[in-house]
């Protein structure tokens, strides 16, 4: 089975770092003295709650926007009818002028 992240220290200040071997991205960070005896980083309880509190946050902007578009889309029909009614008006006047 092939390896799917590395662990490795940080050669400057000590951290754990655990890294996806396909994306190149760090997937953990852990300073150094946070980890338990087998190596891995300690989970704590702010951690956890500072990483809820980003992904809520994205949660947020994503139905945002999801409800702009949707609002925009529902709008869509009467802006196309406006688009050619303006087309056409503009199409009789240069009918008139010419």
């Amino acid at each position: 089975m092939e390896t799917k992240q590395i662990d490795v220290a940080c050669p400057c200040c000590r951290s754990h770092l655990s890294i996806d071997v396909r994306t190149r991205k760090v997937l953990r960070w852990a300073p150094e003295g946070e980890l338990d005896e087998t190596g891995k980083p300690v989970l704590k309880e702010e951690r956890w709650d500072d990483a809820l509190g980003r992904v809520s946050g994205r949660e947020k902007s994503a139905t945002d926007k999801f409800d702009q578009a949707l609002s925009k889309e529902k709008s869509r029909p009467k802006d196309l009818d406006d688009l050619f009614r303006k087309a056409q008006e503009k199409t009789r006047e240069d009918d008139e002028e010419g």
